[in-house]
């Protein structure tokens, strides 16, 4: 990593490694101030605070790496302690099984993103993968009036078009797509560029994802195709609305896909079922190649402003304003 940027802020949007010290450590290796951390996808309100226990159990034990993040200042601070700031989210609400009071006590807890859906219908709304979007529920407008009243991030990454385009209007706070890639390939979990450009009109944000089934050269992406995505993604949303939401499955076994990629982690498909673990681009095969996104943003010719912007101060700035 360039001496220039050691003092940056790097935000990764939305990681769901294996979680382990030595992820930890990786992740630090890469210089990552902060990463929104996977704690519920399919799981139950009681699974969850199982997943929470966990992670609670992770800041105590490995405290000389990671520390939890309740507000945009913790941020900063994991900077300056030369630690790893660990955002507690989640890719669904099931977590509050059908109960949105349950929200106010996950916000207690430090959870401080919420995707509505993951791939599938839920009392929210209506998955990407979903064939029939029929939109947001009168339940899922209750739950982002909550979200919004806690200072709780929404994410429509993995939500339906109409879903998202619904929540998008309906929520009186910004939202995120938080990993998601352009349509520069035909995918379910892609984004139009008038959906790009309908979530920056209401001043939200897009966390490009540098995961290869998304990007047109699939597996044989190198990270210098992810910095022509992104130069895409910002062109339409604009520099100060985009960041990086890797989407890092780090350690992650086929098992632990086939899960995902069950409806409610046991059902039917929801998506198309992966034959073994994808790989990061070429240039940023583990975590603790973070850093190297700064060299590539320089070979695109990418001034010290917009690398600082895009590798994290964006993401600081929004989270700064949704969590108020």
């Amino acid at each position: 990593m360039e001496n220039s940027f050691k003092d940056a802020i790097f935000i990764d949007g939305l990681n769901i490694s294996k979680f382990s010290r030595a992820i930890f450590e990786d992740m630090l290796k890469g210089g990552i101030t902060a990463a929104n951390c996977t704690c519920c996808v399919w799981d139950s309100f009681s699974e969850t605070m199982d997943n929470i226990s966990q992670w609670k159990s992770w800041f105590e034990e490995h405290s000389d790496l990671i520390t939890q993040v309740y507000n945009a200042e913790d941020i900063r601070t994991a900077k300056s302690q030369n630690k790893v700031g660990i955002i507690l989210g989640w890719q669904n609400t099931s977590g509050i099984d059908d109960d949105v009071r349950y929200l106010a006590l996950f916000r207690e807890l430090g959870v401080r993103i919420i995707q509505l859906t993951y791939n599938s219908q839920n009392l929210v709304g209506a998955g990407c993968w979903e064939t029939n979007d029929s939109g947001l529920s009168d339940f899922g407008r209750h739950v982002i009036d909550e979200m919004n009243k806690l200072g709780i991030l929404i994410d429509l990454s993995h939500v339906g078009p109409k879903t998202s385009s619904d929540a998008i209007k309906f929520s009186k706070k910004p939202v995120a797509y938080t990993h998601c890639c352009p349509m520069l390939k035909k995918h379910a979990r892609n984004k139009t560029d008038e959906q790009l450009r309908e979530i920056a009109d209401a001043d939200g944000f897009v966390g490009f994802a540098s995961y290869t089934p998304f990007l047109p050269k699939g597996e044989d992406t190198t990270l210098d195709d992810c910095i022509t995505a992104l130069d895409y993604l910002i062109n339409i949303v604009g520099e100060e609305k985009a960041g990086i939401g890797t989407d890092w499955v780090q350690d992650q076994d086929i098992h632990f896909f086939n899960y995902l990629s069950s409806d409610k982690g046991k059902g039917r498909p929801t998506s198309t079922p992966h034959k073994k673990v994808p790989s990061m681009p070429k240039g940023l095969e583990t975590l603790g190649h973070f850093g190297n996104f700064v060299p590539a943003m320089e070979r695109a010719g990418w001034n010290e402003t917009k690398i600082r912007r895009v590798l994290g101060e964006n993401w600081l700035n929004f989270l700064s304003q949704v969590w108020e």
